[in-house]
């Protein structure tokens, strides 16, 4: 085959969706049988609360930061959304891609990215996993295949979509996984990303991570259909909700949109989550009433996981305190680490604008003139 020839599509094999009730959130739709990843055994499963503690308190010290100008720009983080990341990347192949929104640092991490690396680029830092130019939202790592965070809602989308096309294309078994957030399930490109992967069979697991609200706006008061998950009925697509809030539920979830997607039919999976601050980091989350809180506070993934640990005797709290403690040193180590890590050099400014050279590449500094300003005449000559 040469590299201009397209291999045949996949037979279209079409089935109606059969969407799960919400209160039985992780009964697959998919007919794909469970393959992939063993079932999680005792390790495993304190391996999911090592990791969502590391989360848990990376994203505490990177809030702590940004109140100490320590950090620029905006920052979002996975606070409350700990089990969701965990469970989701563990699902995952080293050869599979992932593409997130701006609310990434849990991602990069688990993902298997230096968590030094992670907070060096949250403080802009030349060792930071973009070399200091990307910041919160802007984080890419093509070892770990990670490619990228990114600010626009919904930017992520067509790229994962056409990422997944690459793979088809090229006959490859790896997979695409894209996670937005509920807002995002209101734009044209949503809507354009699905009906593409449904009609071409493309190899992608598609991610809503609802937590409950988009900003400030409720997602009742924003989508006609709340239960985001349907919406992948439109387009012949199977499809799921899970509680985002454990993380054995979520891996199972999604060991089989991955398999399925594997299989080339690809899935949405809407994972049902907790965002226990605002929006960002400077977001007071004033909307939220008094019984909201506590809600949410009752719900709060971490003690939750750990009281389903302790009671099935796989935990205990000397065990539950010394992963604590070294998750704390670990994000403290990553602060210390961006702390000293050297600040980019100004001449790298336009380095990673293109991927290959263009002709006419501007590289002037912002206030520096196109063309050097003609000398001013003396006063008194003819010039």
């Amino acid at each position: 085959m040469t590299a201009h020839t397209r291999m045949p599509r996949k037979p279209t094999v079409r089935k109606p969706t059969n969407p799960v009730d919400p209160t039985a959130a992780s009964t697959p739709t998919s007919s794909n049988p469970h393959v992939g990843h063993p079932t999680p055994g005792d390790d495993r499963l304190i391996e999911f609360y090592r990791g969502m503690m590391l989360i848990r308190r990376f994203e505490e010290r990177a809030a702590r930061a940004y109140t100490q100008a320590l950090v620029g720009g905006y920052c979002h983080l996975n606070l409350g959304e700990e089990a969701a990341v965990v469970g989701l990347m563990a699902a995952l192949q080293p050869t599979d891609y992932l593409f997130t929104n701006y609310r990434e640092h849990g991602y990069a991490i688990t993902r298997g990215i230096d968590p030094n690396r992670v907070m060096a680029e949250l403080f802009g830092r030349a060792d930071g996993v973009s070399k200091g130019w990307g910041g919160s939202m802007h984080m890419f790592d093509m070892e770990k295949r990670m490619l990228g965070g990114y600010g626009i809602v919904g930017g992520q989308l067509p790229l994962a979509t056409g990422a997944a096309l690459a793979i088809d294309y090229r006959d490859g078994e790896e997979i695409v996984l894209c996670t937005m957030g509920d807002g995002t399930t209101n734009i044209g490109a949503f809507h354009e990303s699905l009906n593409i992967a449904a009609l071409w069979n493309l190899p992608i697991v598609y991610v809503v991570i609802n937590n409950l609200l988009g900003m400030a706006t409720t997602v009742d008061r924003a989508s006609a259909e709340p239960e985001l998950y349907k919406r992948a009925s439109a387009y012949r697509m199977d499809s799921e909700r899970v509680d985002g809030l454990d993380p054995l539920a979520v891996f199972e979830a999604a060991e089989r949109a991955v398999a399925s997607a594997r299989a080339g039919k690809p899935v949405l999976l809407e994972v049902m989550t907790e965002r226990l601050r605002g929006h960002s980091v400077v977001d007071p989350a004033k909307y939220r009433t008094a019984e909201e809180l506590i809600l949410v506070k009752e719900r709060d993934p971490l003690p939750t996981f750990a009281a389903r640990l302790i009671a099935d005797g796989l935990l205990d709290d000397e065990t539950m305190t010394a992963i604590d403690e070294q998750a704390t040193a670990r994000a403290s180590e990553a602060t210390a680490f961006a702390e000293n890590s050297p600040f980019p050099d100004v001449s790298t400014l336009f380095d990673y604008t293109y991927a290959t050279p263009v002709p006419n590449d501007s590289r002037r500094l912002p206030g520096e003139p196109l063309y050097e300003p003609a000398p001013i005449p003396e006063r008194g000559t003819n010039q």
